[in-house]
């Protein structure tokens, strides 16, 4: 008997440790550890109070706080500019409460984690796409969440954006005159991105590198599509200078 009972006691102690060797995990009631995170979230100390609210989920998975613990550890997160953090605890969430109230925000706030990271036009625009997929989706699946009005108004930036990073390689293949690289940048701006402030410059460039290559044909064919489409437009006005 002595013998069992030294085996359950060495069973609890190492099921207790995790982390760090040696280290024991003393679980602590929910109440507390919300009370401890809400008091490092309101002194602005964001890392802790992520901490505690990640804390409080993990020790108190099938709590009804547990997703709300989660939301929070990401909201402290984003807060804390620890974007990669907010995104992972975002990711948690959706996999366990997919169906949750909170999953328009939660899809707001990770395309705001990568929205934040959105860096010069000239750059790799891998997290303005990031931003442009968690917004899409969002207004796809919520269209009448109250996060969508801001989601359609960063789209329309996102893409734009984007736009421009295509624009920005295309001029630089002209100054290069490489012509066909060029042109397979302007027609994605013109296919994929006609809803744009981009498209008439594209329209308008697409004239210039068709009649580089001595295609006349094509060259009008984009000049009077930008004639057409944008009557009043400044690069409309440079096809006749």
């Amino acid at each position: 008997m002595k013998k069992i009972l030294s085996l359950i006691i060495v069973a609890s102690l190492v099921s207790a440790c995790g982390g760090k060797k040696g280290e024991v995990i003393v679980e602590e009631p929910l109440e507390q550890i919300y009370e401890q995170a809400y008091a490092e979230f309101n002194k602005k100390h964001y890392d802790k109070a992520a901490e505690e609210f990640l804390k409080a989920e993990s020790q108190h998975p099938a709590s009804p706080w547990a997703a709300d613990a989660l939301v929070m550890a990401a909201y402290s997160e984003y807060l804390d500019k620890d974007f990669a953090g907010a995104i992972l605890a975002v990711d948690r969430f959706m996999r366990f409460h997919p169906g949750h109230a909170d999953v328009p925000y939660m899809l707001y706030l990770r395309g705001m984690c990568y929205y934040r990271q959105v860096s010069d036009v000239r750059r790799e625009p891998g997290m303005s796409t990031y931003a442009l997929q968690q917004f899409q989706q969002l207004v796809e699946r919520f269209p009448n969440s109250p996060y969508a009005k801001n989601a359609e108004n960063k789209i329309v930036i996102l893409k734009n954006y984007i736009a421009g990073k295509v624009m920005y390689a295309a001029r630089n293949d002209m100054q290069r005159q490489n012509w066909p690289s060029a042109i397979s940048h302007l027609q994605s701006v013109v296919k994929d991105a006609q809803e744009t402030v981009m498209t008439p410059e594209a329209l308008f460039r697409l004239t210039e590198c068709y009649t580089a290559i001595g295609v006349p044909s094509q060259a009008s064919g984009y000049a009077e599509m930008l004639r057409i489409n944008f009557p009043e437009n400044e690069w409309t006005d440079k096809l006749d200078k």
